[in-house]
């Protein structure tokens, strides 16, 4: 399929079922985390109903469409271009019937969808507090790096409007919010029930967090054994091979 390619930007092959994403090389591009949010959180049920808040380019929605047998699931990114590039991307794998991009702050989400109507949610939000850590100039990679538009607990409290009763909340984060990140959980009514640390090496501490909670569920939260990243001679893991669907070195 013919697909407008603007200024820098690039179609990479997510070698996993044929998806594809646009991207942009002077712009924010997925990472490992979202690749590993979309692992973690693919055995959502058949014909589930889905929320990626902060969608950005698309990658989790792509991944998890390919995944998973999902119904719907809506991206909702703030910034017009990175949702053209989530929008075309769609288009370019054919999946304009699943994959919906909408162009909003998620903060206005609960004006626009009714309560409870949503079996998933999932996001990949921004890690950083404002005006902490060092400031990257590019606006662009400014709100998706730092909480400008919405803050961490914008993106539980949205969660518990529009999650269906023991609907799942999946998110990918920093291990240092992670205190912040339970707290708001709890706060509003989503429990926490799964943790997965994320390390590079072994005997590192971890860089990221993977988190599942359920809307109104009982307290028991399981702790999952640590996934590393890389082995000893700096390739990936087999863990880390099998999810991004490649052949072990």
């Amino acid at each position: 399929m013919e697909i407008e390619l603007k200024e820098n930007e690039r179609i990479d092959d997510l070698e996993f079922k044929g998806l594809k994403i646009i991207q942009n090389t002077k712009g924010f591009c997925f990472g490992i985390d979202a690749v590993l949010l979309s692992d973690f959180s693919k055995n959502i049920k058949k014909n589930a109903k889905v929320l990626d808040l902060g969608t950005g380019t698309g990658i989790i929605s792509i991944l998890l469409c390919g995944k998973t047998n999902l119904e719907k699931i809506i991206g909702v990114e703030v910034q017009k271009e990175v949702a053209d590039m989530a929008k075309r991307s769609s288009k370019l794998n054919n999946l304009e019937n699943k994959f919906e991009i909408i162009n909003e702050n998620i903060i206005n989400l609960d004006k626009i969808y009714e309560r409870n109507s949503f079996d998933v949610i999932v996001t990949n939000p921004p890690y950083k507090k404002e005006n902490t850590g060092i400031v990257n100039e590019d606006e662009k990679k400014l709100i998706s790096r730092h909480e400008v538009l919405a803050k961490l607990e914008d993106y539980i409290k949205v969660s518990n409007k529009l999650l269906k009763d023991k609907g799942e909340f999946y998110m990918v984060h920093r291990p240092e919010r992670l205190v912040d990140i339970i707290s708001h959980m709890r706060q509003y009514k989503i429990e926490p029930k799964e943790i997965r640390f994320v390390c590079s090496h072994i005997n590192e501490s971890p860089k990221l967090v993977l988190i599942k909670g359920v809307k109104n569920a009982k307290p028991f939260l399981k702790v999952k054994e640590d996934l590393y990243i890389y082995k000893k001679d700096g390739n990936y893991t087999e863990e880390i091979y099998k999810i991004y669907n490649k052949k072990i070195k």
